[in-house]
């Protein structure tokens, strides 16, 4: 005898009993985070779900949320296939991944830094790469890279790389490198120079779209917590 399946109706009321799950970035965006995550009142101490834990999945003081900590790469991922309906990631990660079924309502002014190209110090400069139609670049971000070298006319050959890109040009791996700089302090450190900004970043309150539908009100109210805590900063 085939099972009997769960009515349409009961497996909607479940879905929507369930506690919303917000993905946060490991690492420095999360700690940026902390006192606007204590504003929403989701949690007391922002620093609750740092890395002094191995824990994952955490409550919040809203038995209606529950928070992820992942890979700030991840987080898009996460969203965009349903395993979270909300999430904090940088601008960045939206550029390299272009994910259509996220939306990204806020931009939480938080995580500021940069996508930027940088080379040795001493090398050719920008322009003389530019008349080249060929680069190897070091970087994490393959679509972000080629798309704007593609926009100079320039055949950028990827070295795809998750971390140590500064080590790259010095090991005759690349030319140049695409990453985030912050302070610059990394390049500086490692003979490399800044040479020309990609874009700007900051980090972005995103949405799952199809969760955008079936639970509107829901997430529509965590967002509005979100934008009142920055509010709350600014006043």
């Amino acid at each position: 005898m085939n099972a009997v399946s769960e009515p349409a109706s009961e497996s909607r009321s479940a879905e929507t009993d369930a506690p919303l799950i917000l993905a946060l970035p490991k690492g420095r965006i999360l700690k940026a985070l902390g006192p606007v995550l204590e504003r929403t009142g989701l949690f007391q101490d922002g620093s609750a779900i740092g890395e002094g834990t191995r824990s994952l999945r955490f409550p919040t003081l809203d038995p209606k949320v529950d928070v992820v900590r992942v890979r700030s790469f991840d987080v898009a991922t996460f969203v965009a296939h349903g395993g979270a309906q909300i999430g904090v990631c940088g601008a960045d990660v939206l550029m390299e991944f272009d994910y259509p079924d996220i939306y990204a309502p806020l931009d939480l002014g938080i995580g500021g830094c940069r996508i930027s190209i940088a080379r040795p110090v001493g090398s050719a400069g920008e322009d003389n790469a530019a008349a080249s139609s060929h680069l190897r670049v070091a970087t994490k971000y393959p679509t972000i890279t080629r798309r704007h070298f593609a926009a100079k006319g320039v055949n950028a050959e990827i070295v795809h790389l998750h971390g140590a890109m500064e080590l790259a040009p010095t090991l005759d791996m690349a030319s140049v490198i695409v990453d985030l700089v912050d302070t610059g302090s990394t390049l500086k450190a490692n003979g490399l120079r800044e040479t020309d900004v990609i874009a700007h970043v900051t980090s972005r309150l995103i949405v799952n779209r199809v969760a955008l539908k079936t639970r509107p009100d829901a997430i529509r109210a965590l967002i509005e917590r979100f934008r009142d805590a920055l509010q709350e900063k600014t006043a």
